[in-house]
């Protein structure tokens, strides 16, 4: 392994981390509609758990509410159930092969509750890149053993590191904010 793969490898879980705390995030609902709020529910589809999106198309009718509308009409009771028993506090409205799907209005005492969430999140996510940046770190102090990499090139790849941790920390932060103002907004 060298300085370049390890930096590349960081910079790539990274990343990925970034990726997975952005896909969080859009599942705290705001109050405002948006299609992506049921990209993670499943519905029972012939004996599996098949992702919403294969089985409907889901829309915006107004800033409160989406319109999901099921292929088979069959499917629109297991649907229902899905949305219904999924963690996002919903009360989907059957009619026929539409689903109407309110989004409720939040309190201000429940704002606050999920701007703690999103901020926890948001620390889990620094906690992972600084593990990511110990790791790094770790396999530099290898390379440096093994007479690999001189004791020069060991601090400058860790100054590197250090510069790469210290973006995707900004970016979590910016995330994290953004989140908290959509929240808070009324």
């Amino acid at each position: 392994m060298t300085v370049q793969d390890m930096y590349s490898t960081t910079e790539a879980k990274m990343s990925k981390s970034l990726d997975a705390l952005k896909s969080t995030l859009s599942k705290i609902r705001t109050g405002r509609a948006h299609t992506g709020i049921l990209d993670h529910v499943e519905v029972e589809y012939y004996g599996a758990m098949t992702p919403l999106s294969q089985v409907a198309n889901v829309n915006l009718v107004d800033a409160r509410t989406l319109a999901v509308q099921v292929w088979e009409k069959s499917m629109a009771g297991a649907v229902e159930k899905a949305i219904r028993e999924s963690d996002l506090g919903l009360n989907p409205q059957g009619m026929g092969e539409t689903i109407r799907v309110p989004m409720p209005a939040l309190t201000e005492e429940r704002r606050r509750d999920l701007t703690k969430v999103v901020r926890s999140e948001g620390e889990d996510s620094k906690v992972a890149m600084r593990n990511l940046r110990r790791e790094a770190n770790d396999a530099l102090k290898k390379l440096v053993k093994d007479k690999e990499i001189s004791e020069d090139d060991e601090r400058r790849a860790q100054d590197r590191v250090q510069k790469l941790t210290d973006q995707f920390v900004t970016d979590i932060d910016k995330m994290v904010a953004d989140k908290e103002a959509e929240i808070m907004k009324v």
